[in-house]
């Protein structure tokens, strides 16, 4: 019930401001500038075929790939930083540092190196999207209880099955927190990559429509970002109640 009354009030903001901007879209006339909802809805639906079978593969394609990446760097760095102080000392203040750059300044020199091929998008995304991993499973890793450790260590436990045994589902619920965070964030990336330099993909298609001043086929392939990290949001939540069934029976 409670689930019920929270995603009906959401439901209900939702709607309210929809139909909010399609009013005052409508009253201010200027399609190129602010298309209404459904205009919107409409170019998207007459855009569905080169959007599905060309743009948005190239999309996922760059997000699969940079998420892959975030996140066998990410857990192998927050393991190697627990293990081992020289590591976090030296690479704990350089993972802070980098997101103090704006990604968006960096991305014309990937294209650069890079040129417009698929790599370029990628690091722009691994960028964005691999703190978040890295720093939650690092947190989740340092709060393993004390108590516990040390009741293991002295039924000798080896450092091995203290990772294994508690280390891991100590860090498991941090690392779903940093990928849901993740997931939404790989998707802005995947966007400032094309927009910046690509052939194909949401976000090209995108900066194309606007050197043609046509507003809804500009919001049209953002609507399906956000449906695509929406989803991509569902499935990581799914997977978090799937590897963390104990948790509903604490």
């Amino acid at each position: 019930m409670k689930n019920w009354t929270y995603y009906t009030t959401s439901s209900l903001v939702v709607f309210s401001l929809i139909i909010a901007w399609q009013i005052g879209a409508g009253l201010y006339n200027k399609p190129f500038i602010l298309p209404t909802p459904g205009g919107i809805l409409s170019e998207l639906w007459e855009l569905k075929g080169v959007l599905i079978t060309k743009h948005l593969p190239a999309t996922l394609l760059i997000i699969f790939i940079g998420l892959a990446m975030s996140i066998i760097l990410g857990i192998f760095l927050a393991v190697s930083m627990n293990f081992n102080k020289t590591i976090e000392r030296a690479f704990y203040p350089i993972l802070i540092a980098s997101q103090t750059i704006p990604i968006i300044a960096l991305a014309p020199i990937f294209v650069l190196w890079f040129g417009y091929s698929i790599w370029s998008k990628v690091v722009v995304t691994v960028l964005i999207t691999f703190f978040p991993i890295t720093v939650s499973t690092f947190d989740g890793l340092k709060s393993v209880s004390k108590d516990l450790k040390e009741l293991m260590l002295t039924m000798g436990a080896r450092k091995w099955h203290i990772f294994r045994d508690l280390s891991i589902p100590s860090a498991l619920p941090y690392f779903f927190s940093g990928l849901k965070v993740a997931v939404t964030l790989s998707v802005i990336g995947a966007a400032i990559g094309e927009w910046l330099g690509a052939e194909a993909g949401l976000g090209y298609f995108s900066r194309r429509m606007m050197t043609q001043f046509n507003g809804a086929a500009v919001f049209a392939p953002i609507v399906m970002l956000s449906i695509a990290g929406i989803l991509l949001f569902l499935i990581v939540t799914w997977l978090e109640n799937l590897f963390l069934k104990w948790r509903k029976s604490l």
